[in-house]
């Protein structure tokens, strides 16, 4: 079942905006996502956050700058994901611009798992660094940093995730989420983090005289890879979050966007000029994501720090590759987890636990996602990990911290979780195959604890009904050109329609003619083969659909049923 809910419009934020100059379609929405004052709705860099307002940032700064004076090996040690990449990116490219000696390594997920583990650390003190600096990953390494600092390695943590009871004895901890940072910001992705890190930096070695006789290195170049890495690792686009976005996307539609990302763009056949964040989280991120899903991040890294762009054309093409064989892989396991859900009461359940011994550990968490979004329940789908153990990747719905719950179970049957980690909407688990059945068990009463009951119905939020005069190119534009993700959710609209004309495409997407108030409009339902009644109340995003160079509005139908 599926509701459809407006959101309410504050009409004193609507009315305000519109007299701050704000076109009064944008005024309507922005209030429905709490806007009250155009300044938050300033994306300039002077909108951003200070630096020093991040607990570490410059303790950081100064550990760094005195690593670079005193020519210290750096290793960046980086998470196999697309923030991860990113941010490994954002770190090498500022790092060697402002004279460190610094390299990478990004561990194999399936060898090493996830984090800093004293293994990694064996492994990276192979490069005899003198520091080891960890990007979206680290708050939890607490063996990890421990082993390091038996090897007489220093270590900078710079993470984002929820710390654990335990904070790892690094020399300096740069995270949002540790207990007493005041942080603003505590949804910004790891590449964020080591955004703002590096601009501490080249603030300190400024204040050195580091740069005198020479420019400064321009930091803002990085924001594409911010951008990116923000959009790929879905955190909420609170203000700070939206500001990088934007100053991102504004350099990726300029053309000034580093080489590894223009190749990607056209490896995905998809035009820089024309970006939006829709085309980084679900384009670009996923054919980063596909290297650390099936082999080795290091070649997304690599396409992302080369400065030539042939070579990184050619990583870019190895990149789509390997999407394409993610996405067969992954409708093999789809198929599979729907026919375990064929057999399971989805009504009478608030939870999730599926397995199979042939998924691929990889893609686990592609699949949670997608059963999740079907059957609209906090879903972990498991794969065979080393000997004995099972890894679980977990997607939650709004409602539930997904993190949360692990930790209630955790504190429920201590032992039965080897290890765990993540956000409120996503996580990551170990446990022995053989406590599978226990954990279903205990994973579904803690879910049932913690959620409301309304939770577990889906929900599509809109922004009610959309005159039938705004349904044009001009407003679609004005849309389009703003910034939207996770937590300030794009417009969806709820309007009711006669359905004039559909038609199925490709044997799997519904093509229809919709007409509201005599005026028709194109629109089409993606995955949906089933016919429409003659009257309908649809909840749509109004798309610009471009063909031949010619531009033109089409709904794109998220939910329709019959009009009472």
């Amino acid at each position: 079942m599926t509701r459809i809910l407006d959101r309410p419009i504050p009409p004193r934020s609507s009315a305000m905006l519109e007299q701050q100059g704000i076109h009064p379609l944008l005024a309507r929405l922005y209030a429905a996502r709490g806007v009250q004052d155009r300044s938050q709705i300033d994306y300039s860099l002077q909108a951003m956050l200070a630096p020093d307002s991040l607990t570490g940032a410059s303790d950081a700064a100064i550990m760094l700058a005195d690593a670079i004076e005193a020519d210290a090996r750096l290793l960046i040690v980086a998470d196999y994901d697309c923030d991860g990449a990113t941010a490994c990116a954002i770190g090498i490219r500022a790092l060697r611009a402002m004279g460190a000696n610094v390299s990478y390594l990004v561990p194999n997920r399936f060898e090493y798992g996830y984090g800093l583990t004293p293994e990694i650390v064996d492994l990276a003190a192979h490069a005899e660094p003198d520091m080891i600096i960890t990007v979206d990953n680290g708050i939890a390494s607490v063996d990890g940093v421990a082993r390091a600092n038996e090897l007489g390695i220093s270590v900078l943590v710079t993470d984002h995730h929820l710390p654990g009871d335990t904070l790892p004895a690094a020399d300096v901890i740069v995270n949002p989420n540790q207990p007493g940072c005041t942080f603003a910001s505590k949804a910004i992705a790891g590449c964020g983090v080591m955004f703002y890190v590096m601009l501490a930096l080249r603030a300190e070695l400024r204040r050195r005289g580091a740069f005198e006789g020479r420019e400064a290195p321009n930091l803002g170049n990085l924001l594409d890879l911010v951008a990116l890495g923000t959009v790929a690792d879905v955190v909420r686009l609170d203000h700070n979050n939206r500001v990088l976005v934007t100053q991102g996307m504004q350099r990726i539609r300029a053309g000034n966007l580093t080489p590894g990302l223009r190749a990607l763009f056209a490896a995905a056949g998809r035009e820089p000029s024309r970006a939006h964040s829709f085309d980084l989280g679900f384009a670009i991120g996923p054919r980063l994501n596909a290297a650390g899903r099936l082999s080795d991040m290091a070649i997304g890294i690599e396409c992302l720090i080369t400065d030539d762009f042939a070579r990184a054309l050619t990583l870019a093409e190895q990149l789509d590759a390997m999407n394409r064989e993610r996405r067969d892989i992954e409708q093999g396991m789809q198929q599979e987890a729907e026919a375990q859900l064929a057999g399971i009461d989805i009504g009478e359940s608030t939870s999730l636990s599926l397995f199979h011994p042939d998924w691929h550990q990889g893609v686990i968490g592609i699949v949670a996602s997608r059963i999740k979004e079907r059957a609209h329940r906090p879903t972990i789908a498991f794969a065979r990990g080393n000997e004995g153990e099972l890894k679980g990747s977990g997607r939650s719905i709004p409602g539930l911290h997904l993190r949360d719950a692990l930790d209630l179970v955790s504190k429920r049957e201590p032992g039965l979780i080897i290890r765990f980690g993540g956000h409120a909407m996503a996580a990551g688990l170990t446990l022995r195959e053989d406590d599978l059945a226990r954990f279903r068990a205990t994973f579904e009463q803690a879910v049932a604890d913690m959620v409301e009951p309304a939770a577990l119905t889906r929900t599509i939020e809109t922004d009610g009904a959309l005159e039938a005069s705004l349904m044009n190119l001009h407003a679609a534009t004005l849309m389009e050109a703003e910034t939207w993700g996770q937590g300030f959710p794009p417009p969806v609209f709820a309007d009711r329609f006669e359905v004039r004309n559909q038609r199925l495409l490709k044997d799997k997407h519904l093509k229809l003619a919709l007409v509201k108030d005599g005026a028709s409009f194109d629109a089409i339902w993606f995955n949906r083969a089933e016919p429409l009644p003659a009257q309908v109340r649809a909840a749509y995003r109004l798309d610009i659909n471009e063909y031949q160079g010619v531009r033109r509005v089409q709904l794109m139908v998220e939910h329709a049923e019959p009009a009472t």
